[in-house]
């Protein structure tokens, strides 16, 4: 009797010790997967300064400041965002690698004759972050004072109205393009090597209308430099009073936003994705945050992984179309 209550004193010894060696183990493998326990680094692929470096440091800043550990950028820019994909997808999926992308990448799906990635499978989507229209400017004394008279000079006079944009493929060109598409506009697109080019070109009166984002051109808007005659959005910009969109001013079917959004390497554990979403969000909505964005001419963008998916998928079909029409060739 004695010698079976001692084996079963001695089983429950086993028990007990087994459990709290598991319960001690859940507890140090919670401790190393709390997320994130190091520094972030986020992948930008564009040079330091531009909209999208700006708008991503204020993120970072606040995402570092809410999850206690440093969200740092690293500028790859170069080669289309090849550079900073590769670099991207060539990083662990464990959270601590991110970066930015955007309308680019989508572009590049049929600009490119071949990547050495694909934006929808080598890339788990987090969040959007901000989203940005086209600005049409023209010199401030120009006659062409509105879309409509852009376009029946442009008709009248085929050839002899100049549009302005930087390089063959950017969001800005194949902008112009599909405005030439959509309006029967008879201009020539004429490419720079930078919008501070493109801008002086306008000033002196080298082309007629120039297409590019308002923090690029901003300094010149308030310093009367230039004047905006129209926007791409679907809503008029608070920030040009009484400027209209294209779509207002009878082409319903121009329509061009930009946008930043931030993705990870594909196969990054979906607790992460959700929690950096989730936290995106929250900083997305800051005051400060959005008050930021406005004077960069940007709206944060809010909403589940699911909407950048979906976004690049709408816009890389979108982009196709025109660069296809437009005869661009592939580099």
């Amino acid at each position: 009797m004695s010698s079976q209550f001692g084996m079963r004193a001695c089983a429950r010894l086993i028990v007990l010790t087994l459990l709290g060696v598991l319960i001690t183990g859940m507890g140090v493998s919670n401790a190393q997967t709390k997320y994130p326990d190091k520094p972030v680094r986020i992948i930008l692929p564009y040079g330091p300064g531009g909209v999208a470096d700006v708008t991503m440091r204020l993120v970072a800043q606040k995402l570092s400041e809410k999850l206690g550990q440093n969200f740092f950028i690293d500028n790859r820019p170069g080669a289309g965002g090849i550079i900073a994909a590769k670099a991207a997808i060539a990083a662990p999926p464990d959270g601590y690698t991110l970066t930015v992308s955007g309308n680019a990448m989508a572009i590049s799906e049929t600009l490119f004759k071949s990547l050495p990635f694909n934006p929808l499978k080598d890339f788990t989507s987090i969040s959007m972050l901000a989203e940005f229209e086209m600005l049409l400017a023209t010199k401030t004394d120009s006659q062409i004072d509105s879309v409509a008279k852009l376009v029946a000079y442009a008709k009248a006079n085929p050839g002899k109205m100049n549009f302005g944009t930087i390089a063959t493929g950017s969001t800005q060109n194949l902008s112009a393009e599909m405005f030439r598409m959509i309006t029967g506009a008879k201009a020539t697109i004429v490419t720079f090597r930078t919008t501070p080019e493109m801008v002086s070109a306008i000033i002196r009166g080298e082309i007629d209308v120039g297409f590019d984002y308002y923090a690029a051109m901003r300094p010149l808007i308030v310093g009367k430099q230039i004047k905006i005659i129209a926007t791409s959005g679907e809503h008029p910009d608070p920030a040009l009073s009484g400027v209209p969109t294209v779509t207002a001013s009878g082409y319903p079917d121009y329509v061009v936003t930009s946008w930043n959004a931030l993705s990870a390497p594909a196969g990054t554990p979906k607790d992460i994705v959700t929690k950096l979403n989730e936290e995106i969000v929250t900083v997305l909505k800051m005051p400060e945050i959005k008050s930021r964005m406005a004077e960069l001419g940007m709206e944060p963008m809010i909403g589940p992984p699911e909407r950048l998916t979906a976004r690049m998928k709408s816009d890389t079909a979108k982009w196709a179309k025109v660069i296809e029409a437009a005869g661009i060739p592939k580099q």
